[in-house]
């Protein structure tokens, strides 16, 4: 699954991982991460995300990374706010106040890019990812954010039924990429009404990842 797959789907509007509302799951569990206000959370993978509204919301700053400049601006679009754009040597920064996203390669991203970060919401960015790329996707993602503690939530089902994405994400798989390094809770397991493209019955799960 290489970029040019990602901004073609965003360009042809087959992105199916926006929601008209913030996720139940955050609402309920974000505040395991015990973080202050004015916290800086890192969302990666961004795409046009209600969740970032939410945090927002809540007095949070966040910082984010996304592949494709078009979702990133409709979610400012979405935010109601009219960004600053600067450029990074790996593409643009769009930023206003409480929030920047840089718009490029995020295995190109940096701790010194990125600054402070205090938690991590990760709700479609692992599951957007194949199995190949997912063990990088976790290591990159602890080395640059210095292991900040997160709220990972993720879709479990049987991947014969459909293809992905979004993809299935096992206990398994959690424990193979972060058990060294986090100590892992399971927060709650929802069953999904309508299921994975409408075909398979998955449950959508919330993990807390903490140090």
């Amino acid at each position: 699954m290489d970029q040019s797959y990602w901004l073609d789907r965003w360009t042809n509007k087959q992105i199916g991982f926006d929601q008209l509302e913030p996720n139940p799951l955050l609402q309920t569990h974000f505040d395991k991460l015990n973080l202050d206000q004015r916290s800086t959370v890192f969302v990666p993978l961004t795409g046009k995300n209600i969740d970032v509204a939410w945090l927002l919301d809540q007095g949070y700053r966040v910082v984010g990374c996304e592949l494709s400049e078009l979702a990133v601006r409709e979610l400012f679009d979405l935010l109601d706010l009219k960004p600053t754009i600067t450029d990074w040597k790996y593409g643009k920064v769009f930023s206003n106040d409480a929030i920047t996203i840089f718009v490029g390669d995020f295995f190109e991203l940096s701790t010194e890019d990125i600054g402070q970060i205090d938690g991590i919401y990760d709700r479609a960015s692992m599951v957007a990812l194949p199995d190949d790329m997912r063990k990088d996707y976790a290591q990159h993602l602890l080395s640059i954010t210095k292991r900040a503690p997160q709220l990972l939530i993720v879709f479990d089902y049987e991947q014969e039924l459909v293809p992905g994405p979004p993809f299935s994400i096992s206990e398994d798989e959690i424990e193979s990429h972060y058990s060294n390094v986090y100590s892992i809770t399971i927060l709650e397991k929802r069953n999904m009404t309508v299921g994975i493209k409408g075909t398979a019955p998955a449950t959508e799960n919330a993990w807390l990842l903490t140090l």
